[in-house]
């Protein structure tokens, strides 16, 4: 009898597993609007990092990643002249090599899309004629157009995973407010109407996990059937 495994339904993209947006306080990315004003710092459960309240000077109110160190009533600076200072946002071509920054741009204008999780920082570490290397969190290197905004600084919140949860009653409401799938079981584990593997009417929990020859591609799960059994001659 066929199966929907929990791969299946998540790939589907229906709503049990889809990421609520509409919980977030909004989307968090810089206005090229000259300057902005700290209001207030806010907590999002779709963001790792805390989310700071701006009002920009045409009086538009926006929201931006807060990095370390800033405080309520700073003033923040957008564009090409701003000085190179702790939360300031400038375009890569105008930061030195060594710059500690965060929110990359991907493309010119779109708000940041790297680095933006708590405790976040990448660094320029070259600048070439067609872009600028800058090393990201993974220690991979990636090149960035030049006009391309970065923000100076460290995302604020580091350390968060070095708390542990130490009950899974906390791990639950942490997974279930971002719609994770928590708690990941195994398919040995699982009953035999959820999982090809699943079941319990012998010792030993499972079957055997070799797929069948002509099983469908929601079948295929386990080993590769093999060739041939029995010992080579």
């Amino acid at each position: 009898m066929g199966k929907n495994l929990i791969q299946q339904k998540r790939g589907k993209g229906s709503p049990s597993y889809r990421r609520h947006s509409f919980n977030a306080v909004g989307q968090a990315r810089v206005e090229n609007r000259g300057s902005a004003v700290i209001l207030a710092f806010i907590h999002s459960k779709m963001h790792t990092a805390p989310i700071a309240r701006v009002k920009y000077e045409d009086g538009e109110d926006g929201l931006l990643i807060a990095p370390e160190g800033v405080r309520t009533g700073q003033r923040i600076l957008i564009g090409e002249s701003a000085p190179l200072e702790l939360g300031n946002t400038l375009p890569l071509k105008s930061l030195p090599e060594g710059s500690l920054i965060y929110n990359i741009e991907a493309q010119p204008g779109d708000g940041g899309k790297f680095v933006r999780a708590s405790g976040g920082v990448a660094r320029i570490v070259g600048k070439t004629p067609t872009g600028v290397m800058v090393q990201l969190p993974s220690k991979k290197r990636k090149q960035f157009n030049p006009e391309c905004k970065a923000s100076l600084g460290v995302v604020a919140g580091g350390g968060r995973e070095e708390k542990p949860f130490l009950k899974a009653g906390i791990k639950f409401h942490y997974a279930k407010a971002k719609n994770r799938y928590w708690p990941i079981v195994s398919a040995t584990a699982m009953n035999a109407v959820d999982h090809p593997f699943g079941g319990k009417r012998t010792s030993r929990k499972g079957r055997p996990t070799i797929a069948p020859k002509n099983a469908p591609p929601g079948r295929m799960v386990g080993m590769i059937r093999p060739r041939h059994t029995g010992r080579n001659k």
